[in-house]
């Protein structure tokens, strides 16, 4: 007997729909020479096309986006690469959205850029990309240069500690005599090395009298075995070290430029010559902060001076300048902020309970790197930022207070920036009294439920 089969219906996979918001997106996989694009399927005869990464390539791209009448456009950040076609994009009046690599990860079975870039469009169109900061014009200049003098200052440090190791491979111990060997006497004394002087009573003349070292004790740090490979490491190290030392001035002399644009955008294009300080300030210079006076610049930039926060410094409050820009509005409030210098706990919850609470690994931005110093090096200061500081420590460590310490120094900027407010610190005393008084009060809580439950 035949079975009877019965036709059955076929099973149809559901589809998930998402309502279009950006129907005119592209989607761009960057690489270092090829970059890939997608753009809404029958704006063109192919939707999928691949272009190189010369100049000519990148414009190409531009005329084709336009060909296909898109107007915004979601590409990966990758290293360096972005930069360009970003130019080349906006400049053709585009809206350019740079997304985190986090945010646009692989799935499952996509194995080639071209899928990668179909991925991005597809993300883009629905309005699931949130754009990276991206500074304007003018403070990616001033960016730029401030990186360079940061890379400039770190090759500087280098030159010295070989000048150390070329002294100490000779026994020469001056630059344990002395503070700083590249100070007004150990300058002097390396020149008088490299012009052929041995004798360590001749480096007598050129020893200030503020050296707290006595003459015979620098005449014993400068008796050695005077190697003549030694030498000329010392002599090429340290003529490095005065050449970084000219390119650093150079480099002053450029930031000085932009910020006097930035003054000038600030003050209805009136350009005006900074205040000379007449009374010394509480913060001095190091030698490594720029030569002019950085502080009357960002007064007049910002409209308040962020150099009284505790912690802050010239060369700290430009960096941070750099990196962020004279507009903070880009980020809807402080814990936006602070969640983009990655200074807040990544708490991860599930099932309405916390599962963590770290603060997410990734790369430190410089803007991050500067208020971590801040906090730093406020740690053993009298004053109720120090104070919060050494409480922090005690709970969680030193990387921990600096976490939570710099987090508060950056929602201080962040408020002394958009609200044009001054600096008010709290008073050390009063803050301590009130700690004391939250601790008694806590104490005092866990004491009740003690009894209760007795």
């Amino acid at each position: 007997m035949d079975k009877v089969t019965k036709n059955k219906p076929k099973k149809t996979p559901g589809r998930l729909s998402l309502a279009v918001v950006n129907p005119d997106a592209a989607g761009i996989d960057i690489s270092a020479t090829m970059h890939a694009v997608v753009v809404p399927e029958g704006r063109d005869k192919e939707f999928r096309r691949e272009f190189g990464a010369f100049t000519e390539d990148l414009q190409e791209i531009a005329r084709w986006l336009t060909h296909c009448r898109i107007t915004t456009v979601a590409m990966e950040s990758t290293g360096v690469y972005w930069k360009h076609l970003y130019l080349v994009l906006v400049e053709h009046g585009f809206t350019v959205s740079l997304v985190n690599a986090r945010h646009v990860k692989n799935v499952t079975g996509r194995k080639n850029d071209m899928d990668d870039a179909q991925w991005i469009q597809k993300l883009h169109s629905c309005g699931l990309l949130t754009s990276s900061f991206l500074p304007d014009e003018h403070t990616e200049k001033l960016r730029t240069v401030v990186r360079h003098r940061r890379n400039l200052l770190q090759d500087s440090s280098r030159y010295v500690l070989r000048m150390q190791k070329a002294l100490e491979m000779m026994n020469i111990k001056i630059h344990s005599v002395i503070n700083d060997i590249t100070g007004k006497t150990g300058t002097a004394i390396i020149e008088a090395i490299i012009r052929g002087e041995r004798k360590g009573e001749g480096f007598l003349k050129h020893v200030d009298p503020r050296i707290r070292a006595d003459k015979a004790t620098i005449v014993k740090s400068l008796t050695g075995n005077w190697r003549d490979e030694h030498l000329f490491c010392l002599e090429e190290n340290y003529l490095q070290y005065k050449s970084v030392q000219q390119r650093i001035a150079s480099c002053d002399s450029k930031i000085e430029e932009y910020l006097q644009y930035q003054v000038a955008q600030a003050n209805e294009g009136v350009i005006e010559a900074p205040a000379v300080q007449k009374t010394r300030s509480k913060k001095q210079k190091t030698k490594n902060q720029p030569v002019f006076n950085v502080t009357s610049y960002l007064h007049k930039i910002h409209g308040v001076d962020v150099t009284q926060i505790f912690g802050i410094s010239e060369g700290s409050a430009l960096e941070i300048l750099a990196e962020t820009g004279t507009d903070l509005s880009k980020w809807e409030n402080a814990k936006k902020f602070v969640g983009w210098l990655n200074l807040c706990p990544n708490n991860k919850i599930s099932g309405g309970k916390p599962i963590s609470s770290r603060v997410m690994k990734k790369k430190t931005s410089t803007a991050a790197q500067a208020f971590r110093a801040a906090a730093n090096s406020v740690q053993r200061s009298d004053n109720w930022l120090g104070d919060y500081f050494r409480r922090m420590k005690s709970k969680g460590g030193n990387k921990h207070a600096i976490v939570a310490t710099a987090r508060k120094i950056a929602i201080i900027y962040y408020k002394l920036v958009t609200e044009k407010v001054n600096f008010k610190p709290v008073d050390a005393d009063e803050y301590r009294e009130k700690y004391k008084a939250a601790k008694i009060s806590y104490l005092e809580r866990q004491l009740t439920k003690l009894k209760a439950t007795a």
